[in-house]
């Protein structure tokens, strides 16, 4: 499976109103805090690869759930596809413990308030309202896929910014870990 997603900066206030307006459902709004690694037997940042646990609580609770995620280089140059895998853990902690004693160093952490959207016009894409510490404000656009599906998934995911207003050629590919590690 890839996860095809675009990226933009974008004022979240106009945004949110824009996304009302077109009469999306509120998914709820989360705050995440990746913690990413570096590996001992090769560069990531070289590959184009990644390795993160995501601790993710509701906005109003304090108990927080986590996962790994594995994500491959980008598959393209027009948005931020890329192969995807992820698995819920039942102790953060403890897998961070393996993964330094593994020598797995922890390199930057990337915390951001993320409100999501669904339109019910675009039911397969999830729109996300993204302030990120030290980074900035942004809107994402995403979906999964199938290997023969990323074109018209892709394509959707453009759809998707025009209707919120959104420019499709202001695209970012960097992650927010590369932003931040540029700061």
């Amino acid at each position: 499976m890839y996860e095809v997603e675009v990226k933009v900066p974008a004022d979240l206030e106009r945004v949110r109103d824009r996304v009302i307006e077109l009469g999306a459902t509120e998914l709820g709004t989360v705050v995440q805090t990746d913690t990413y690694y570096d590996a001992p037997h090769r560069s990531f940042a070289e590959t184009d690869e990644a390795l993160r646990i995501r601790r993710e609580r509701s906005i109003d609770e304090q108990n927080a759930e986590a996962n790994v995620t594995y994500k491959g280089p980008l598959v393209d140059d027009e948005s931020k596809t890329r192969e995807e895998i992820e698995t819920g853990l039942e102790d953060g902690e403890a897998f961070d413990a393996v993964l330094k004693n593994l020598g797995f160093e922890p390199a930057a952490t990337v915390r951001k308030e993320r409100e999501r959207f669904e339109l019910e016009a675009f039911d397969s894409y999830t729109i996300t309202c993204d302030a990120v510490d030290d980074v900035g404000e942004y809107v994402e656009v995403e979906t999964i896929a199938t290997d023969a599906d990323l074109e018209p998934a892709r394509e959707g995911a453009f759809e998707v910014l025009e209707q919120l207003r959104l420019d499709p050629d202001e695209t970012v590919q960097t992650s927010y870990l590369g932003m931040l590690l540029e700061e």
